[in-house]
């Protein structure tokens, strides 16, 4: 899977994925009007309206980019119907062509580990027929448990062609508390890093393995380090733009080739209407806004690389 995404980077000439992180305050007032006529102000309205606000965006912007990652507990909030809405926007981007990365972030343990991997990645067996749960090809996970939680992940990964993200190095201001924690004199997102490696070995797929990692932009000074000790390893980069990440933080992101990271970007693009930027699209013209956003995006961080 993950040389499918290399191919689709290297078509796109665009290493990003757009964060679908919807919330009901990011949506323009005339799709949730529509949607709570339609169904009141209740979950299913809300769902209705982040679904209507994806659907917009994924439209505008499907040409431009290879990959989309849909945080899922901004669908989860809504309970069975946001589950729904994530549903049908994940299916709605595979069928245009898009890599979907489930932003999960699970990790637990054995025969729960590897309920998860089925549902989000693989099949899960009823009788004599199998179905897919969530169609994902990629998802987030959490190796706070160690190989336990991880190697359920890998077996699916590869039964199945698909991928993860190991959180490694994470984006967010307070990921030094336990990330940048001293043992045996190195930091343990080092120690995190060759666990990577290790898990990453069997699964390879072409000059990346399936089993990524998830670094942070806002960590520029780390990125060199992690890059070097994960050479065969695809970085997934949060911290993008409305975090703080530039482009210049990312270029130790990439091989000498351009590839090897997917940069995500969220809010910077789903809410650019609201940026000052991009405030003469105005709401009604959302999507074209993000679609924008996007193009700047492409063209800022290939200033870099």
């Amino acid at each position: 899977m993950i040389q499918k995404l290399m191919q689709k980077i290297a078509e796109t000439k665009a290493p990003i994925c757009v964060g679908l992180d919807p919330m009901l305050s990011y949506i323009p007032e005339h799709i949730l009007k529509a949607a709570f006529e339609q169904y009141g102000e209740t979950p299913e309205g809300a769902a209705e309206a982040v679904w209507q606000y994806n659907k917009a965006i994924v439209d505008a912007v499907c040409d431009l980019i290879p990959s989309v990652k849909p945080q899922i507990a901004m669908y989860e909030q809504f309970g069975i119907h946001g589950l729904i809405a994530y549903e049908k926007t994940v299916n709605y981007c595979k069928e245009k062509g898009l890599i979907v990365i489930g932003d999960i972030k699970r990790g637990d343990i054995g025969s729960t580990s590897t309920a998860y991997a089925i549902g989000h990645l693989g099949e899960v067996k009823i009788g004599s027929k199998a179905y897919r749960g969530f169609d994902t090809d990629f998802v987030t996970v959490n190796p706070y448990l160690g190989t336990d939680g991880v190697k359920p992940f890998v077996d699916v990964c590869n039964e199945y062609d698909r991928g993860i993200f190991v959180l490694v190095k994470t984006s967010n201001p307070s990921s030094g508390e336990f990330q940048d924690r001293l043992i045996d004199g190195r930091p343990l997102y080092e120690h995190v890093a060759e666990k990577v490696n290790e898990w990453g070995a069997a699964s390879m797929d072409g000059d990346y393995s399936n089993v990524g990692a998830v670094v942070g932009a806002t960590y520029p000074e780390m990125i060199r380090d992690l890059r070097k000790m994960m050479p065969k390893i695809c970085f997934l980069v949060p911290g993008y733009g409305a975090q703080g990440g530039t482009a210049e933080d990312l270029k130790y992101c990439f091989d000498k080739d351009g590839l090897g990271a997917v940069v995500n970007s969220s809010r910077g693009i789903i809410t650019a209407y609201k940026k000052e930027q991009y405030a003469s699209f105005g709401p009604e013209h959302f999507a074209d806004a993000s679609r924008q956003a996007v193009i700047d995006m492409i063209s800022d961080i290939q200033g870099v690389l």
